[in-house]
């Protein structure tokens, strides 16, 4: 997920300023560039568990968190003193909600990447941008999605030695995180352009798991080491796959891009066996390909919304 473990996965598509529009990406196609994202992001989550040996995940978290608003903040230095000086407390209200929504997320995942498989994680939490997908929809097939996406739950949480109930219940707790974040990027996004707000809210985010993080890391917090490994967990988790989805964005609707984005669970079980030895039984990848035809048959069910205008 990008920032929000997906940023913009079955949401709305963000304004995008001029600097992201040229960078040469280009050339690049959507599919793979939304590809790239997702295993940018894959990988870093799969880097951020391995340091879960050393150092708790709410210090992970809130390492990952502080490198990604340093980033964000430093691209969006002059725009944020606009921000904070011209925008109602109603909006910046918004945004905060938007950043505390964005430090729980990511706290719920860590705190389920901890205990149950990253390729289960990550098909739990999906569960959020679904549920955004087909909230107040009508229409009899978005039943069948429901149910497939349950089913799929069903058979994780009933999956024998890896089912972790707790570290379900945290990845549940993720996917209501990220629902939450996608509908306050929406209303952000209607109050602040471009990539701003994204930039407040990530300082927002990273100081609300600062105090967490410095209580529970300790001394692990002063090791240059593991201090370098949690900046790149940010950069892999989020500047990078958000750069590279803003370009997709760019070219592709936002229905085809999030039936692309669908594919990460299944990213993310390689992702999970190939980086830390996760080998999933026969019925954790059914119930992983039952959520991942629900998002996509979802989402392509979606009607496209009319193009915001650049920035």
């Amino acid at each position: 997920m990008a920032l929000a473990e997906g940023t913009g996965s079955l949401g709305g598509a963000p304004r995008i300023p001029a600097r992201v529009r040229a960078l040469s990406l280009g050339s690049v196609p959507p599919p793979a560039l939304i590809f790239l994202g997702i295993v940018s992001v894959q990988v870093g989550a799969g880097l951020a568990k391995h340091l879960f040996d050393r150092m708790p995940p709410t210090a992970v978290v809130s390492i990952r968190l502080l490198a990604s608003a340093l980033v964000l903040g430093f691209l969006a230095r002059k725009a944020l003193r606009t921000v904070l000086r011209d925008h109602s407390w109603t909006s910046l209200a918004v945004v905060a909600g938007y950043g505390i929504s964005l430090a729980g997320m990511n706290f719920a995942f860590y705190q389920a990447l901890a205990r149950i498989p990253l390729g289960v994680a990550v098909t739990i939490e999906f569960l959020g941008p679904l549920s955004v997908a087909i909230a107040g929809s009508r229409r009899a097939r978005d039943v069948l999605w429901v149910l497939l996406a349950g089913a799929g739950v069903v058979m994780l949480a009933r999956g024998g030695g890896d089912a972790d109930l707790l570290g379900i219940m945290f990845a549940l707790l993720a996917a209501v995180g990220w629902a939450s974040y996608i509908l306050l990027t929406a209303a952000t996004g209607r109050r602040i352009p471009g990539t701003t707000g994204l930039a407040l809210a990530s300082i927002i985010g990273a100081l609300v798991m600062l105090p967490g993080g410095i209580a529970t890391g300790g001394g692990a917090l002063l090791d240059p080491t593991l201090l370098l490994i949690g900046l790149g967990v940010g950069l892999l988790s989020s500047v990078i796959p958000y750069s590279l989805e803003l370009e997709a964005l760019r070219r592709v609707p936002a229905r085809v891009f999030g039936i692309l984005m669908s594919l990460e669970p299944a990213v993310a079980a390689l992702v999970g066996l190939v980086v830390l030895g996760e080998i999933l039984t026969g019925r954790q990848w059914v119930a992983i390909a039952c959520v991942i035809i629900a998002c996509a048959g979802a989402t392509r069910s979606q009607k496209e919304p009319p193009q915001a205008p650049e920035a």
